[in-house]
């Protein structure tokens, strides 16, 4: 799953889109890398959407720091659904 599709009908520009693009790939990356069972291939596709959800979630909120938006989203998960 991409977070492009969720972004398709949003207010952002190109270059801020980007910018949430790569926070989704680095919060996946770190979850990923820690071993997560929300990594594994039984939650991958759910733990994705979330993920991403929370980061447009977030960026609509006025975040606009990639590395906080990915820190955010991936903690998220964990007090949400751990």
């Amino acid at each position: 799953m991409s977070i492009v599709p969720l972004l398709a009908q949003s207010a952002f520009d190109p270059e801020f889109i980007e910018t949430l693009v790569s926070a989704y790939e680095d919060a996946w990356q770190e979850l990923e890398k820690s071993g997560s069972t929300f990594a594994s291939p039984r939650y991958r596709r759910a733990a994705q959407e979330i993920v991403a959800k929370r980061i447009i979630e977030m960026a609509q909120r006025g975040e606009r720091e990639r590395v906080q938006l990915a820190k955010d989203a991936v903690a998220y998960l964990a007090r949400s659904y751990a």
